[in-house]
């Protein structure tokens, strides 16, 4: 099989050949994320949100009234997040989310949605799902479910603890 020919090359305006074909795969992948994420980006970031900021508030709607503790919200980010408690703290200021101290341990802290982080996340589904359709608009159903399982296996293998 002749391997399949990558724009990749010229879109980083490569002028060595990448070490392998792993290394074009990984960078490929890493460009095209960017790529896909900037649509997005742009309609949060009109809302006064981050993206990282928006990935806690769908979080937080998602885990209901019962809300979540900060190292579970932590967990579930797409992207790792350090500064997870700033996040939340920008987030406590702009009146989107409310935190509580637990009892009988003090020490966990509950983070929850506000009605006002719920409107302005409401106001964002319909332009998100819009951006996300078009990133994707590419492929058909059959290839979204092929980058779909590809992209399930990659992530999967990460899990075993075969890498890092």
């Amino acid at each position: 099989m002749v391997p399949h020919k990558s724009t990749i090359f010229a879109e980083l305006k490569q002028t060595r050949p990448f070490h392998s074909r792993y290394q074009e795969a990984f960078l490929a992948l890493l460009r095209t994320g960017a790529v896909a994420k900037r649509p997005i980006v742009k309609v949060v970031e009109a809302a006064g949100l981050s993206l990282a900021q928006y990935n806690v508030l769908r979080i937080l709607r998602g885990s209901g009234a019962e809300g979540l503790p900060t190292l579970a919200i932590r967990e579930r980010m797409i992207e790792e997040a350090a500064g997870i408690t700033r996040l939340i703290d920008k987030l406590e200021a702009a009146g989107y989310v409310s935190r509580e101290r637990t009892t009988p341990d003090r020490r966990l802290v509950l983070c929850r949605i506000t009605k006002a982080g719920l409107t302005l996340l409401a106001s964002l589904d319909a332009p998100v799902a819009e951006a996300d359709e078009a990133v994707l608009s590419a492929l058909d159903d059959d290839e979204l479910d092929h980058l779909i399982t590809l992209l399930d296996k990659i992530r999967a293998y990460d899990k075993v603890g075969v890498r890092g």
